[in-house]
């Protein structure tokens, strides 16, 4: 990687770290973005977004491309690599990659999103990739005409339920309470879906199958009865964990993992900037993410000018 400084070092390419991007190249800084994989985050692996101003419905990998298009048109370098260590070097702060290349920065937005959490269940990590998926808009088309469950009931759940029924033969959403967490607009489209079925108040015990998944081991909670449910492939959204392993030791996380940091997105280490779905926080969404960027984009050109960097 370049041996250049760069007055900002954005890690994470979802919709808070191209935010932040678009907001530090229009203030003419010296900006790298690092991501590991590609832009977008879980926004790319959105099937349809609806509830993102200006666009009625966009698909989440045509609004990330938008937004990567638009961060570059401002000069930002985007570098791939997952960052796995970030350590202070005087005034200075040098992000490793796996790769073991270095990028030296004055400032730090850390703006590394969240990944799905696992049911950790047997069978889950066996069939990982042969059935189990925790991505319906990635994986979606190998199930075609086939019967799949969907385990979770808040947004994310319903709405990959929906875009699966474009798909799939027919949706089971099982949730372990006796009501979605979605909300209402969502569920109105999900009850009324002939395609989409419901197991409530049930948690998978086990995966199952032969080389691909064959079926699903669900109890009741409430009565302890089992239902052997066969399905081709089962797509899980139980929730999220933040990605912050790597910052141990640098910034304050609270008991879940996510960064401390306010709504000026301030963390416990000067020159340090938290924004997303990262950040210790109510709301996750793209919007939420979006604005955070640009509000750390402004916090570290405050702090690079108070220097008078």
């Amino acid at each position: 990687m370049s041996e250049a400084i760069y007055d900002v070092a954005i890690i994470g390419g979802g919709p808070a770290g191209m935010s932040a991007a678009i907001y530090t190249g229009r203030a003419h800084l010296q900006t790298c973005m690092l991501e590991g994989l590609s832009t977008g985050g879980q926004m790319f692996n959105t099937a349809t977004i609806e509830n993102y101003p200006g666009f009625a419905r966009i698909d989440g990998p045509d609004l990330s491309q938008k937004m990567e298009t638009q961060a570059k048109e401002w000069g930002v370098e985007i570098q791939f690599g997952q960052v796995t260590e970030i350590q202070r070097a005087g005034e200075l702060f040098q992000v490793t990659t796996s790769d073991k290349e270095t990028v030296l920065a004055r400032t730090i937005i850390l703006a590394t999103g969240s990944t799905p959490k696992k049911l950790e269940v047997p069978g889950e990590a066996e069939f990982a990739g042969k059935g189990v998926s925790y991505c319906a808009t990635c994986d979606g088309a190998f199930f075609r005409e086939k019967d799949v469950a969907v385990v979770g009931g808040g947004d994310s759940a319903v709405e990959e339920s929906l875009y699966l029924t474009r798909l799939v033969n027919q949706v089971t959403i099982i949730h372990r309470r006796d009501r979605l967490r979605a909300t209402k607009h969502l569920q109105e489209r999900a009850f009324t879906d002939p395609r989409i079925e419901f197991l409530w108040d049930s948690e998978v015990e086990a995966i199952e199958g032969e080389g691909t998944v064959k079926q699903l081991r669900v109890k009741n909670k409430k009565t302890d009865g089992v239902t052997i449910l066969p399905v081709a492939g089962v797509f899980i959204y139980v929730g999220m964990r933040p990605n912050t392993e790597f910052l141990k030791g640098l910034v304050q996380l609270d008991a879940w993992g996510y960064v401390e940091a306010g709504e000026d997105t301030l963390t416990s280490m000067p020159g340090v900037f938290a924004a997303g779905d990262i950040r210790s926080k109510g709301l996750r969404q793209i919007v939420t993410a979006v604005a955070d960027g640009a509000v750390a984009a402004m916090a570290a050109e405050r702090y690079l000018g108070k220097r008078g960097l």
